[in-house]
């Protein structure tokens, strides 16, 4: 089959033919109908060899949707043929947290070397994906795969992420989106879907300003030295009761911490390094500072719920397994419109 691997460090995305995989005891084979393209495979793929905890080369792709193709010996709850989404944050199944139902704080995957499809294990840019159990899967129903397939990442994140801080979006509130890309512009729905809050969007690309608009943020502005300002006016001098953090660089997370209010959330999403500097006299009074990752089975199930009902949709550009490559440029210049999403098997 084809797939799309990073094949050494530093070395650029290619395609290669790899085997077919096979399933075996309780695992589920996909034929990947959609797999979606993401900031933190480019992430991966600039770690220094040292800062890696897997083997290369890693087939990308943490965002997958297909049908399945078979089933291995045990596996059960899904029929032959079925639209599933995979939740791709895996852990043991049996820890604290997993107990729980979250598999995304799993206690022990790092001991136990369980890693994410993309991230670590075998990713779903590829024409087949291996699924190592179905608890896995989430069935899509008639969902749409390619405009879904975002949703498990780019929808799942965001939503675990503004669920924590509802009960301060109350009428009256602000909410500030920082970075209004791929995982930005659909925080921008959700906080429409769920909240009666303004929100507020910052970003340095007019382009990713007008998509902030299109799906719904009541102002969009630059992501600049007075934006911090912008937004105080805006809500009287009081700044956000929430602010989310889509890139996570320092100079974005600085600007996360002058838009809070207080006792506001300050949520850092993205992975761009950036870290806040939180003590008394620094921040506003009581604002809570979290750091979150992915989110549970159950929020994807919710996720995708809202999708059914209309209430978020995503934005996507679509390409052939041959146009990875061109996808993943386009993605670190910064000139994907929404989220870019790979077609395997056409």
């Amino acid at each position: 089959m084809k797939a799309l691997q990073y094949p050494a460090v530093g070395a650029a995305p290619v395609v290669l033919d790899v085997p077919d995989p096979e399933p075996g005891p309780g695992q589920v084979l996909l034929k990947v109908t959609a797999a979606g393209v993401c900031h933190s495979d480019i992430a991966v793929m600039s770690m220094p060899a040292a800062a890696l905890r897997f083997p290369l080369p890693l087939t990308l792709g943490h965002e997958g949707a297909g049908t399945v193709e078979a089933l291995g010996d045990g596996a059960t709850g899904f029929a032959l043929g079925e639209s599933v989404a995979v939740y791709g944050p895996w852990g043991c199944g049996m820890c604290h947290m997993c107990a729980q139902g979250k598999e995304n704080y799993c206690l022990r995957a790092a001991e136990l070397q369980i890693f994410p499809p993309g991230l670590g294990a075998p990713g779903a840019i590829a024409q087949y994906l291996l699924v190592d159990a179905s608890r896995h899967l989430v069935p899509l129903g008639d969902l749409d795969p390619v405009r879904s397939v975002p949703l498990t990442d780019a929808g799942l994140t965001p939503y675990h992420a503004i669920k924590t801080s509802l009960p301060k979006l109350v009428g009256g509130s602000t909410a500030v989106v920082i970075g209004a890309g791929g995982l930005g512009h659909v925080a921008i729905q959700l906080l429409r879907a769920l909240s009666p809050a303004r929100v507020v969007a910052l970003d340095v690309a007019p382009e990713k300003l007008e998509l902030a608009k299109e799906v719904g943020a009541h102002e969009a502005l630059m992501s600049d030295e007075k934006a911090a300002l912008a937004v105080k006016e805006l809500t009287g001098g009081r700044g956000a009761e929430a602010v989310f953090d889509f890139v996570g660089a320092p100079p974005t997370v600085a600007l996360a911490s002058a838009c809070a209010g207080v006792e506001s959330d300050v949520t850092i999403v993205g992975i761009g390094g950036g870290s806040a500097q939180v003590g008394f006299g620094v921040t506003p009074y009581d604002a809570a500072f979290r750091a979150p990752y992915w989110g549970t089975r159950a929020e994807l199930v919710e996720v995708l719920d809202l999708a059914r009902d209309g209430a978020v949709s995503v934005h996507v550009e679509t390409y052939s397994i041959e146009e990875a490559p061109r996808a993943y440029e386009r993605l670190h210049a910064g000139q994907v419109r929404g989220r870019a999403v790979i077609l395997p098997n056409g």
